[in-house]
């Protein structure tokens, strides 16, 4: 740990039927470089439908806890109250932690008192490394994009986020009753109570692209009425003109796409799920509940 005091970590994972990928997940963080008896993790089963606990039965450090109030911020609120540690490292159950994650992750957090919360680095993968389909080269380049959460919003995605259990004391929970967003509103909180937040490259997961339109039409509903709730459902602003000029410069520059097909169907993509955004907006605004 170069001189830096180890720390016990309490890592928390939310989980709602995503077995197989909780498995890797769990398996990734069974074999770090941290020392085994300075962590544990802790699975918050969300009202899985499957069976969650056959998975966690697998490994011998991991506690398994359960949150039926829907939502994966309720289910990170619960992990944190029972969490032993004086650190706290958040993750996905579809993400793959590197093998120095937590070594990396608690020197970083120990290392500096200008700061109590850091957001690490989020690299996108795409099924086919080589052959990308064009819902996952959309996924990359417009989702989870770490160190412009960081820098230019004030918060860090909990795919990849560290901080101390203080930290919860003093400027409260998640906001358990967002379906989306509660990671933002929760760093922005902790901004305004005077906390900086900060991006470490070298704290590193890896997170699989989405590669259907169908779970990026899912993503585009449930992030919309995060928004909403989060502004307390008063109007959002309706972006009425589809973003053309946009969509285009993003698929010209982008090169994972090598056809000129590949890349007419990004832009469509672009095109499509701003319509979607638009359409949830109109229905919440006009009286629906958002959903998951």
């Amino acid at each position: 740990m170069n001189n830096i005091v180890a720390k016990f970590v309490s890592v928390i994972i939310p989980v709602y039927n995503d077995r197989e990928r909780l498995k890797l997940c769990l398996t990734a963080l069974e074999n770090q470089t941290y020392p085994q008896e300075l962590y544990e993790v802790i699975v918050v089963d969300n009202a899985s439908e499957e069976s969650i606990a056959e998975i966690v039965a697998c490994f011998d450090r991991v506690v398994l806890t359960t949150e039926t109030r829907r939502g994966s911020y309720a289910a990170r609120n619960q992990g944190i109250k029972i969490a032993k540690g004086e650190l706290i490292a958040f993750t996905d159950s579809d993400c793959i932690p590197a093998a120095d994650w937590l070594e990396k992750g608690v020197k970083r957090l120990l290392s500096s008192t200008d700061y109590a919360v850091f957001a690490g680095r989020i690299d996108i993968f795409f099924k086919n490394t080589n052959r990308p389909t064009a819902a996952e080269v959309f996924d990359k380049i417009c989702h989870l994009k770490q160190q412009d959460y960081v820098e230019k919003h004030h918060y860090g995605a909990t795919a990849n986020l560290f901080t101390f259990k203080q930290i919860f004391k003093e400027v409260g929970l998640f906001n358990a009753r967002l379906k989306s967003g509660g990671d933002a509103n929760w760093g922005q909180r902790v901004f305004a109570y005077g906390y900086p937040i900060i991006y470490a490259d070298e704290v590193r997961i890896s997170h699989p692209a989405r590669n259907s339109v169908a779970q990026l039409v899912k993503k585009a509903i449930r992030t919309t009425g995060g928004t909403f709730d989060w502004n307390d459902r008063r109007p959002l602003k309706l972006k009425i003109k589809p973003p053309v000029r946009s969509a285009i410069r993003k698929t010209l520059g982008d090169r994972n796409l090598k056809s000129i097909w590949g890349k007419i169907k990004l832009t469509f993509i672009i095109i499509y799920i701003h319509y979607i955004r638009l359409g949830e907006t109109i229905r919440l605004q006009m009286g629906g509940e958002s959903r998951f």
